[in-house]
């Protein structure tokens, strides 16, 4: 957290998005607090999360899950972290040009931008990995090199931190990679406690 104001972190959503990634992070980000505060305390929280989607129109995620967008693309707040979750809906909008423009435009003023899973094409797509190491899920490690040559592909990681850039492979490794940057931004003490209220093992095996 920065100054007394809590961090907006936006988390993109479409139709299709795969269910965990987006709600993993949500739920990592929702949870977080300073040390020996309660998760229940909203007075202290370090995070405002909320989704975002290109139309104010219920999203269909995977398995039929349906959801209301906090906010959509055009009237959202400013935000600080940006999410960009995957799945097979990202096929569809990697050839989104209104979409892709936005996580360009809304890049400029993060802090933070991270991708889960097939979330990391969109990035890709919007000229945001040029040069840099990312990852994505293991059955899209290949595609992601073929698609994007000039992109360092990391396989066999939870998460690549590139700085005010993070990635993250498929689905549960969204939460592995949440908790990281809640450790980045406010120490690993709040990071563990964090993983314990949600009784998660965080797994840090493989991080580059």
């Amino acid at each position: 957290m920065f100054g007394n104001e809590p961090l907006n972190v936006g988390i993109l959503i479409f139709d299709d998005v795969e269910v965990l990634d987006f709600c993993g992070p949500f739920e990592v980000f929702s949870v977080a607090r300073p040390l020996n505060i309660s998760s229940q305390d909203d007075s202290n929280k370090p995070f405002a999360v909320f989704t975002v989607a290109q139309k104010s129109a219920t999203v269909r995620a995977r398995g039929g899950l349906r959801v209301e967008p906090h906010f959509t693309i055009e009237n959202h707040p400013p935000i600080d972290i940006l999410v960009v979750p995957g799945g097979w809906g990202t096929r569809r909008e990697v050839d989104n040009p209104a979409l892709i423009e936005w996580i360009r435009q809304v890049t400029i003023e993060t802090q933070l931008t991270t991708s889960v899973c097939t979330g990391s094409f969109l990035l890709g797509k919007a000229g945001l990995l040029e040069g840099r190491r990312a990852t994505t899920h293991w059955l899209s490690l290949d595609r992601l090199e073929q698609t994007f040559p000039a992109v360092r592909v990391i396989r066999e990681t939870r998460w690549v931190d590139e700085g005010n850039l993070v990635t993250s492979a498929g689905i549960s490794a969204g939460i592995d990679m949440s908790l990281h940057v809640v450790e980045k931004l406010l120490g690993r003490e709040v990071a563990v406690q964090t993983a314990r209220q949600m009784e998660y093992a965080w797994n840090e095996e493989t991080k580059v």
